[in-house]
């Protein structure tokens, strides 16, 4: 099947079938993705922390439940987590969902201890940047790129000195050019993303490379197909992201 042909497909279906979503989805992550040790193990304890992409209407009243959709959202969290149990039932994983809709890095550090640190994950996993910079350009915040970039790293750092072994994963802010997003994101938007690449070099941490995935997906379909206004992604946009997280951190298996 060609480029264009694989286009045709994709457009012409609001959803793929499991085969053609996997074909679609590891082409797309092969080249992206890291092909390391897995990071996930036996009774490891998985925490996703970041912003309305994470929390995705969670229900904040079941925050402290396991392994339970209301408590996770409908987003890629909850499709990353939920493939592991799957597919890992034997591995006694636990994994819990913190991210609040809005949150900036420094109000990540606001609430470290009770929604990280107290938790004690194995494994956490961070998407956090896009609102630094939406509620700059909205009049509502004055952060820099340059307050971004150390704030990220005094929370990791202060992460390592609590939790030593614990396994880390900076996924990269994105958004697509739709929606609420137009060319004054540019280029200050990317220089968020060499931040969070740069603070994940520094703490040792596995990268999801998010933005590089969905501009290869937008040669497949239009941004609105990914991510309506241009931040949230929709539901074949969190698949995406769940399956490249995936890859990332070598469980491999598919979303369906």
């Amino acid at each position: 099947m060609d480029s264009n042909d694989r286009r045709s497909f994709l457009l012409s279906s609001a959803g793929l079938t499991a085969a053609g979503w996997a074909a679609l989805s590891a082409e797309l992550t092969a080249a992206e993705t890291s092909s390391s040790a897995p990071l996930v193990e036996p009774g490891d304890t998985i925490l996703f922390q970041g912003d309305s992409i994470t929390d995705a209407g969670r229900n904040r009243d079941q925050t402290t439940l396991v392994n339970q959709q209301s408590a996770f959202g409908s987003g890629y969290a909850w499709l990353a987590a939920s493939q592991m149990l799957v597919t890992q039932p034997e591995d006694n994983l636990k994994c819990y969902n913190r991210g609040i809709s809005g949150n900036k890095v420094y109000q990540l550090a606001e609430r470290w201890q009770t929604d990280c640190l107290d938790i004690k994950p194995n494994l956490l996993s961070i998407l956090i940047g896009v609102n630094d910079i939406w509620h700059k350009l909205s009049g509502q915040y004055d952060g820099t790129v340059e307050i971004y970039e150390k704030d990220y790293h005094a929370l990791l750092s202060r992460t390592k000195a609590a939790l030593p072994q614990v396994k880390l994963v900076v996924c990269e802010p994105f958004v697509l050019r739709c929606g609420a997003v137009d060319e004054s994101w540019f280029p200050e938007f990317d220089k968020y993303r060499a931040a969070a690449r740069r603070v994940a070099d520094k703490a040792g941490a596995r990268f999801v490379p998010f933005q590089t995935i969905f501009d290869r997906a937008v040669e497949y379909a239009p941004p609105e197909y990914w991510a309506q206004d241009g931040v949230h992604p929709s539901p074949q946009g969190a698949s995406l992201m769940a399956y490249s997280w995936l890859q990332t951190v070598g469980v491999g298996a598919g979303v369906g």
